[in-house]
């Protein structure tokens, strides 16, 4: 058996990906950073969004890489177990999180438009529709506004796995580069409304990268050519640096943006991180990517409270986050300790489909947290 062969058969063997809860610690570090800014400044510093992209081409690869071994090991999918696991996955945190921000809203906040606009719409976000429907263009903070992601993998989840399931596995790839190429501004033309635009335009190219990366992993030709540059030892921090290099342009370009994104997940799941595996595998590191779909849906509140007990400090961002970001950790542990690894651990009795590819045997595959 040749050394490609090999590699490539241990990659199917494989059942968690070391050093992916690292890079969820690195995508949700940026994204609570971004929120606890008054303004985001310029330059670098001001792109922590850029980690919703890479939660993004994590759950398109994850997802992915499980129907794919699913549909290997068993010749077809079953969708409705797929959605069963996925449903227990993320919807008993959600739907906690969100059922006390409407509480929260019922009963102590203040009128205001924030609060107007929340109960204005809270079924958007109850639907997982919000970033079709919720007008996000006001002058006003939006309670519940990281919710638009969430709807993003929602949509994603609802039509990917039918279309692997009907579609020849050849034909799977123009589908993502379809999405990929979609031209926001050429549909803008097209004097659709503005609930329509939105949602035809609402598709995240990111998660279309990360699938396309688990389709090449997942065929033995392209894994060959890929895995030449992939576990390169210092492919993982390689492509970190592309990802600074693309954001530290003024106008940042996507493509460029992307691809080093998926290189960097790709040389992670084949290597584990490469020369960069011993940061990624750091216990905290670890901790807190385990953590990152709770931390995401629970550090608003973290940071409300933050800026709401210390309001002569609400806009100086080395108290907000340096507080806030503990205090956002201890919201997400008790989250993930009571509501979250309960649903899963009675999800996994019940439905094991008996594959995994998670990080960790203790992290559910493809967090969604973004």
């Amino acid at each position: 058996m040749s050394n490609a062969a090999g590699q490539y058969d241990a990659y199917l063997e494989r059942r968690h990906f070391e050093g992916l809860d690292g890079l969820r610690c690195l995508a949700i570090l940026p994204v609570i950073a971004h929120h606890a800014t008054a303004a985001p400044p310029h330059g670098i510093w001001g792109k922590g969004a850029v980690g919703v992209d890479l939660f993004f081409v994590l759950s398109g690869f994850l997802i992915t890489t499980l129907l794919l071994r699913e549909q290997r090991a068993s010749g077809r999918l079953d969708l409705g177990r797929f959605y069963l696991r996925r449903t227990l996955r993320i919807f008993p945190l959600y739907y906690a999180v969100l059922g006390l921000q409407l509480l929260s809203a019922l009963t102590i906040s203040r009128p205001g438009p924030p609060r107007e606009h929340f109960l204005a719409n809270w079924h958007w976000h109850a639907t997982y529709m919000a970033n079709w429907f919720v007008d996000y263009d006001v002058p006003h903070s939006i309670p519940f506004a990281f919710s638009w992601t969430l709807c993003v993998e929602e949509q994603f989840y609802l039509f990917w796995p039918g279309l692997v399931a009907l579609l020849p596995k050849l034909a799977l790839p123009f589908v993502l580069v379809g999405g990929i190429l979609f031209d926001q501004e050429w549909v803008g033309r097209l004097g659709l409304s503005e609930a329509s635009y939105r949602i035809v335009s609402s598709f995240a190219p990111a998660i279309a990268w990360g699938a396309l990366l688990a389709l090449g992993l997942d065929s033995r030709r392209v894994h060959g050519w890929l895995g030449r540059v992939l576990r390169w030892r210092f492919a993982a921090p390689a492509f970190l640096l592309g990802v600074v290099a693309a954001l530290s342009q003024t106008h940042t370009n996507y493509y460029w943006l992307c691809s080093a994104l998926v290189g960097l997940v790709g040389s992670t799941a084949v290597t584990g991180g490469g020369v960069l595996r011993p940061l990624l595998e750091q216990r905290w590191i670890v901790g807190i990517g385990q953590l990152s779909y709770a931390l995401y849906l629970t550090h608003s509140l973290a940071l409300a409270i933050l800026r709401t007990c210390l309001p002569a400090s609400a806009q100086v961002f080395p108290i907000v986050f340096g507080l806030g970001f503990p205090m956002a950790c201890g919201l997400a542990w008790l989250a993930r300790r009571y509501i979250e690894l309960p649903a899963l651990r009675w999800r996994d009795r019940r439905i094991s489909s008996g594959l995994s590819v998670g990080a960790d045997p203790r992290q559910p595959v493809a967090d969604v947290a973004s």
